[in-house]
């Protein structure tokens, strides 16, 4: 609509935003397709904001045959000699079983 006082120049807007999916140039990578170091790290990211010394190991052991084992083991493991765990957070455990996961499709099952 033209301005009542400029009536020549046209009213100045934002333009229209389409949000189809399928025309759009650039769009967050779902997990999956993010590239495997981006995925591990958001794992250890996840781990590290609760527990750091747990993160810290993973690294350590990450490509190592023993990785997968030292992840299980922390999840398994309730009881450690002298003291008792209390067990991590929801999201910990399922960080941890991510990086089980992307352990073995990185460096294949333990044993092979």
């Amino acid at each position: 609509m033209p301005h009542p006082s400029h009536p020549s120049q046209p009213e100045v807007a934002f333009p229209h935003l389409n949000w189809d999916e399928e025309e759009l140039d650039t769009r967050p990578l779902p997990m999956h397709e993010r590239p495997m170091q981006a995925r591990v790290d958001v794992q250890l990211a996840i781990i590290a904001e609760h527990y750091v010394r747990v993160a810290l190991g993973i690294e350590n052991f990450w490509g190592q045959p023993d990785c997968v084992a030292y992840i299980e083991g922390l999840v398994l493991n309730g009881y450690k000699e002298g003291e008792k765990r209390m067990g991590f957070k929801p999201d910990v455990v399922t960080a941890l079983m991510n990086l089980v996961e992307l352990h073995k499709e990185a460096f294949g099952k333990p044993g092979q």
